[in-house]
């Protein structure tokens, strides 16, 4: 059986949490909410963590789903080294994509972001926001297109935390999800107290955009090859 480690744990989370795709969207909600209050920082704040929250808790939500749907695979059939095996394999095909998009971004016809036929009418949805109330709502619907994206090191992560109860699963998901949103809460903090500016966070995002998927790609692709060699078991 695979034991679910907290380095392995972190490293999945992290690679979730430097994903360009969670960054995108908060970007977005925040230049939202200061195009229409440019000069009430409390707003971003508000806005900020209120839509961090939502993330946060459809994750959660996500991930004991997840849990579920794995432990109702496993008891139809004896099949849990199979299960790890193609975890396995999800994560070095996922991890192979972020590297690609590293060398050779948008190559193939996608990238390993929101689709781009799903962007503008998120756009849309982030665009209306204009209250923290409404960023939470916002965020509870936008975290349905991050999956595409995002959902990769999750997968893996929930089917790791598979053989334990639903209540053991509990704190692994808290501490997931924790790690997941950091970069969300940092960059809410940061532009809310002054030390930089939407544009340069958002700035900072394209330069660093291959960056970002060759950390996530490389991290999923080691984690993938433990799981499919059985390094972890």
């Amino acid at each position: 059986m695979v034991e679910l480690t907290l380095p392995t744990l972190v490293a999945l989370a992290a690679a979730d949490s430097v994903n360009p795709c969670e960054l995108a969207v908060l970007i977005l909600a925040l230049v939202a909410i200061l195009t229409r209050y440019p000069r009430e920082r409390k707003k971003v704040l508000q806005v900020g963590l209120a839509f961090t929250a939502a993330i946060f808790l459809m994750y959660l939500f996500y991930g004991l789903v997840l849990i579920n749907i794995f432990k109702g695979i496993t008891a139809l059939a004896n099949i849990k080294i199979w299960l790890y095996r193609a975890l396995g394999v999800v994560g070095i095909v996922l991890g192979a994509f972020n590297i690609k998009d590293f060398f050779s971004y948008g190559s193939l016809g996608f990238v390993t972001e929101v689709p781009r036929k799903w962007r503008p009418t998120m756009k849309n949805i982030i665009a209306g926001i204009t209250s923290a109330k409404g960023a939470f709502i916002t965020g509870l619907i936008v975290a349905l297109f991050l999956t595409p994206c995002t959902m990769g090191p999750y997968v893996i992560c929930c089917g790791l935390l598979e053989p334990l109860s639903i209540i053991e699963t509990v704190p692994w998901l808290l501490l997931y999800n924790i790690i997941f949103v950091l970069p969300m809460i940092a960059i809410t903090l940061i532009i809310y107290f002054g030390f930089t500016t939407i544009d340069a966070v958002y700035g900072w995002r394209e330069k660093n955009l291959r960056l970002l998927h060759l950390i996530a790609g490389i991290i999923l692709v080691v984690i993938g090859l433990a799981l499919l060699f059985g390094w972890l078991y």
